[in-house]
């Protein structure tokens, strides 16, 4: 998601995956029910807690769940998710687009490989006039992602996808950083694999057919960008403060890590738009509130507090909000890795102890997954995950192989020659669960003479400053650290799992989202065949194997596929859980009369 997938990227414990995606059907389940509280009230000021920030506020490039909640509001999609209370979902929708393509509405051709697809009529940029969103905004915005100051983390999903994408990005990377350069490679650079047929029709060149890249086309990655985009470096504060809008809000001031005021789009046209009701007149967010704080003032009815924003309720909290089924407490389904360990392969520390797959596997059996899960809330909220892709992924299979053993761990730390190791773990010190998460495995490892120190970093800088840098990881900066992701898109997504994650040198940041720079030879031709399989079905075994590798390497060390629990004061109503958005949609909800803040 991600880096980000999750996606997106906030779990129970406040761990915000990259890349938000799940597979929850947006059913509310024991002690939440979306609240209607009569007919639905336009008007008012929505009120979002947190304490982080997006990561760029550029739809081309953000990959982190709180960046694409903060694009729910200006920014749209070809296909998106819907907020439907008691709908599915996970079932992507058409948004700028008129239509889902098919074979039968002429959308996809008989081969697979080309899709066509119109844009809605009406949906306009605010810009001063107000001018249509147009198939030629839709290739700026492709070709964006590709850039050489900060390329959008997810490319691997779609690199080899697109026709004539990893030629553009390879020439792209050699462009000077400033926005001249960019926009006249931009200007001049063909990209084949995209074509603005006319004004609202774009077609898509793939390589081979891909029965996902509907899903793939939800990718805010996939969002149109507008020639003013071009004025400024991408996913610039500059950018973010000036970027035309195609939503029903406008950005009016984003201060980084501080705030972001959201007022109405005048451009935008409720009736081109069928995903988004857009009741409230403005939204605010503030990002300077403590997890803990957040909670209390949801609960307790202060005036400028509706929602949460990148937090969630704090773990130790959660037990009693569903003992006493709480109807302002949603917890719901995922199909994410989150959190999970990263081991940072290419550390020098210890003279390079974790290069090498036995002292990687040592750790492993040292740490007590059930030890985790409980500091993030328990089972119930965080059922264990022991390998790569959560079960409603297409390629999962059953497979435990570092179930707890300490005396493993010490024998095969022996066999390494690293008996006793000294290992800097990177965590988010505003998070609760970040923070347990910490400490508990820094207990585990104790027990098998390994020393962790901590690196507490806070929440906006902790993927921006230092995972997405690969330098920062191979200074040996950090060597442990939790990270989290989730699916791209649904059911036939383990690309999105293992391109982005384990693909190797495609996969490091900032291109992808590979942290701990993992690289295998077998792991990357088993992935390869994969993606070349004619069929799901015979895609499915070869992401096994794929997977069982990765666990075999031990690449990472998965701990959970999370529930997702969020919150929300008593005065907003329909509060409908998006999985891919890993919270309630902003743009849906309304404000009960006269706590309206």
């Amino acid at each position: 998601m991600a880096a980000r997938r999750l996606a997106t990227a906030t779990i129970v414990a406040a761990l915000t995956i990259t890349l938000a995606a799940c597979n929850s059907n947006g059913a509310t389940p024991p002690g939440g029910t979306p609240s209607t509280g009569g007919d639905a009230v336009s008007g008012g000021t929505l009120n979002l807690l947190g304490a982080g920030d997006v990561d760029y506020m550029d739809p081309n490039i953000s990959y982190y769940s709180v960046g694409y909640l903060n694009l729910r509001m200006w920014s749209r999609q070809l296909f998106t998710y819907p907020a439907d209370p008691g709908g599915k979902n996970t079932d992507p929708v058409a948004d700028l687009a008129t239509d889902l393509p098919t074979a039968a509405n002429g959308g996809i051709s008989a081969d697979g490989k080309t899709y066509t697809i119109k844009i809605r009529p009406g949906a306009k940029w605010s810009t001063t006039p107000s001018r249509q969103v147009t198939a030629a905004d839709l290739v700026r915005g492709l070709k964006r992602t590709a850039n050489p100051v900060q390329p959008f983390g997810g490319i691997p999903d779609y690199a080899d996808l697109i026709v004539g994408f990893q030629s553009f990005a390879s020439g792209f990377a050699k462009v000077a950083k400033t926005p001249a350069a960019i926009q006249d490679y931009i200007d001049k650079t063909p990209l084949p694999g995209v074509e603005a047929k006319d004004e609202t029709t774009v077609v898509f060149h793939l390589t081979h057919s891909a029965s996902y890249f509907v899903g793939m086309l939800t990718l805010p990655a996939f969002s149109p960008a507008p020639v003013e985009s071009l004025k400024y470096l991408p996913a610039s504060t500059e950018l973010g403060n000036n970027y035309p809008s195609d939503g029903p809000y406008k950005v009016d001031s984003w201060v980084p890590t501080k705030s972001i005021n959201y007022s109405r789009n005048p451009a935008w046209n409720a009736s081109t738009d069928p995903v988004r009701k857009a009741y409230v007149d403005k939204i605010v967010v503030n990002e300077t509130v403590s997890q803990e704080s957040v909670q209390q003032q949801l609960q307790t009815g202060t005036q400028s507090a509706d929602m949460e924003w990148d937090v969630a309720p704090p773990p130790s909290q959660l037990p009693a909000l569903k003992a006493k089924k709480d109807p302002k407490l949603n917890i719901g389904d995922t199909a994410g890795s989150n959190p999970y360990v990263i081991y940072n392969t290419a550390s020098p520390n210890n003279n390079k102890a974790l290069t090498n797959p036995k002292v990687r596997q040592a750790l492993s059996y040292a740490i007590n997954r059930d030890h985790i899960i409980q500091v993030l809330g328990g089972p119930t909220i965080n059922p264990p995950l022991t390998h790569v892709l959560p079960d409603v992924i297409v390629g999962s299979q059953p497979n435990d192989p570092y179930p707890y053993n300490p005396d493993k761990a010490k024998q095969l730390l022996a066999e390494a020659g690293v008996p006793h190791l000294t290992l800097k773990f990177l965590y988010r010190n505003a998070s609760e669960g970040s923070s347990k998460g910490f400490q508990t495995i820094q207990q585990d490892l104790s027990k098998v003479g390994i020393t962790v120190v901590g690196v507490p970093s806070p929440n906006a800088d902790f993927y921006v400053k230092y995972l997405q840098v690969p330098s920062v990881a191979q200074r040996g900066v950090w060597d442990l650290s939790l990270a989290g992701w989730g699916a791209d898109w649904y059911g036939n997504a383990a690309v999105s799992f293992f391109n982005p994650l384990f693909s190797g040198e495609p996969s490091f940041p900032p291109v992808g989202s590979n942290f701990g720079l993992y690289n295998d030879a077998e792991t990357n031709t088993l992935i390869k065949e994969a993606i070349a399989a004619p069929s799901a079905d015979l895609a499915a075994p070869l992401w096994a194997k794929a997977d069982q590798r990765v666990m075999a390497n031990a690449a990472f060390f998965p701990l959970t596929n999370n529930k997702q629990a969020n919150y929300h004061a008593e005065q907003v109503n329909n509060a409908v859980y998006v999985p891919s958005l890993q919270s309630f949609d902003p743009t849906n909800v309304w404000l009960a009369k006269g706590k309206q803040s």
